[in-house]
């Protein structure tokens, strides 16, 4: 396993987050997607699978071609290059920075979610800003993390991939339904255990009463979503608020299922409070990482 690289790929995406002068991972994957749309796009599950085991695969052939290179010349450097290199698909600071500026600057809102967000009161854009954090908590921290001490490189790039087709072409729309159904499966598949161990660190590392677990995985349940309910539902139980609930998109309203238990009315404290996850999750990344690396 891979617990050196991953303690080194967290501090880096903790301290810098993004690199701003090379051309990041994700906006590759992009422009790839980009791309493959304008030249083979159908409304076909066929074509979208394609375009998923094309990116998937070249991902994989790049990163386990990197790897085999930095293994081949194994030094300290080339392990610094490596954690440099699988900072890239680790969003923590950058999420944290972004859920924090709504705070101040509410209307940025709508550049982190995929709702309506023009008839939003104040409270509604607290509870997206939370829920925001607490589902890409799964997707942008945890899962990257999970897959890259696993499989190295190859599984935090190829995660990253699955989850950037996911949220370019994942949608159930006229023009997604089919195309990036296969995309949208994949995504749940890779982000089934991530998801529920990212429920139980909420809980833990906010040292709420264990009993709140049963909440968590029931309520977990009724979101649409195979995954996202149960961060979300770790969050807001924890933060004694409650989240979900009926939601616009794109002109129409969906129905979603309430999560958690209290306040209806949320404000930006509890943004703050749900924020103040990283500093407890900072700490245990630190000591859990630190500790095997040393029994090792």
């Amino acid at each position: 396993m891979y617990f050196d690289i991953a303690l080194i790929a967290y501090i880096i995406d903790r301290v810098f987050g993004e690199f701003r002068y090379i051309r990041h991972p994700v906006v590759l994957m992009g422009d790839y997607i980009k791309w493959f749309e304008r030249r083979f796009y159908r409304q076909s599950i066929a074509r979208g699978t394609l375009l998923a085991l094309s990116l998937t695969s070249i991902t994989l052939i790049a990163s386990f071609t990197l790897q085999s290179l930095f293994t081949f010349h194994s030094s300290l450097f080339t392990l610094l290059l490596q954690g440099a290199a699988a900072s890239t698909t680790i969003a923590s600071k950058m999420l944290h920075d972004s859920v924090k500026e709504i705070i101040t600057h509410q209307k940025k809102i709508k550049y982190l979610v995929s709702r309506d967000t023009q008839n939003l009161s104040n409270s509604d854009i607290s509870k997206a800003a939370i829920e925001t954090y607490a589902e890409n908590l799964s997707d942008g921290v945890i899962a990257p993390l999970f897959y890259l001490i696993l499989f190295g490189l190859p599984g935090a790039f190829v995660y990253k991939a699955i989850n950037t087709l996911d949220s370019m072409v994942g949608y159930r729309n006229e023009r997604y339904e089919k195309y990036g159904k296969f995309s949208a499966r994949l995504d749940d598949v890779a982000n089934y255990i991530p998801a529920r161990i990212t429920a139980v660190l909420i809980i833990v590392l906010f040292a709420v009463r264990p009993s709140l677990f049963s909440t968590v995985f029931r309520q977990g349940k009724q979101h649409e979503s195979p995954n996202a309910g149960y961060p979300i539902s770790a969050m807001a139980l924890t933060l004694g608020i409650r989240l979900g609930g009926d939601t616009s998109y794109f002109g129409k309203v969906k129905a979603k299922p309430c999560l958690g238990e209290g306040r209806k009315e949320i404000t930006t404290d509890d943004i703050g409070q749900a924020l103040s996850f990283q500093k407890y999750f900072d700490i245990f990344v630190l000591l859990f990482l630190g500790a095997v690396i040393w029994a090792s």
